[in-house]
Formats: C-alpha cells, structure tokens, sequence
C-alpha cells in the first residue's frame, strides 16, 4: 500500500536549495566568529605587553641592578610604539570582521525574506555576502600586518642585541 502523502518533486528540490543556500551564511558566520575569537585573544595579549612596556618605562631604574641591554628606556619606547601599532592593527582586523559578520546576517535574512515573500532579492543577497567575504579577507590582511609587525619587532630585536660569544 502506498503511502498516501502528494509528494511534489519540485517543492521538496526548492526546500532542499533554500537549506543548502541558509547553511553557507552559518559557516561563514561561524569561521568570522572564530577569527574574532582569534583576534581578540592577541589584542589581549599585546595590551598586557604594553602594559608591562609601560610599567618598565615608569619604573625608574635602581642603582644596584645591572642594566639590562633589552629593557634600555630607547628600547621600550621604540617597542612601546611597535605595541601601539600592533593594536591599531588588530582592532582593524576585529572592526572588519564584525561588518563581515553582520553582512553575513544581512544575507541570510535577505535570503529568507526573498523565500518567504517570492521577492527577488538576489541583489541584496548578493551585496551582502560579497561585503562579508570582502571584509573577512580585509580582516586577514591586517591579522597579516600585525603578524610581520610582530616579526619585524623579533627581527629588530635580535639583531639589535649583542650576540652573546661577543666579547
């Protein structure tokens, strides 16, 4: 005996593509979410770096200690704006992944109200998403940029220091 539902090939084939279309704003949602995730957690990191930058160069140095070649007051102050640098970096690289997320939003809603109204709105939908990915590559440039900031300030670093067989 059959089983007596209607069964409308072209109803389901639409259904199954208005789910596989909403999943693609979920995972980019997702991996914008993680990005920030990853952002924010080395902005921290480098505002207590700067925090301790900051706390060395207020501390005035004692006359007991033997100077540090690494914690010269030119060294910090040129690290403190290498530190500086780096922020504004990565609060770029967060800014433009936010839009990117919210663009990411705007297109999964532009997608569902185009369903449910039978309105196009490819074009929205369309905008929307390229903003998304516009931002989000946006946002890994910047991470790119904090991160050869970061090697650039090693780099200097290490070549600025005397090699420790010098006499």
């Amino acid at each position: 005996m059959p089983f007596p539902v209607s069964y409308d090939p072209d109803a389901v084939d639409s259904a199954a593509h208005l789910i596989q279309i909403a999943l693609t704003p979920v995972f980019m949602l997702s991996g914008i979410g993680t990005l920030i995730n990853v952002f924010n957690t080395r902005l921290a990191r480098v505002a207590d770096h700067l925090e301790d930058v900051r706390k060395r160069l207020s501390t005035p140095p004692s006359d007991t200690d033997t100077p540090d070649p690494f914690y010269t007051p030119e060294r910090l102050a040129a690290h403190e704006i290498r530190l500086h640098r780096r922020i504004f970096v990565l609060d770029a690289a967060i800014m433009l992944n936010a839009i990117g997320g919210a663009s990411t939003c705007g297109a999964a809603m532009a997608l569902f109200v185009g369903s449910l109204r039978d309105a196009s709105t490819s074009t929205w939908l369309l905008a929307f998403f390229g903003i998304a990915l516009a931002c989000t590559v946006g946002a890994l440039f910047f991470f790119l940029a904090d991160t050869f900031l970061s090697w650039h300030g090693l780099r200097r670093d290490r070549l600025s220091l005397p090699h420790p067989n010098a006499k």
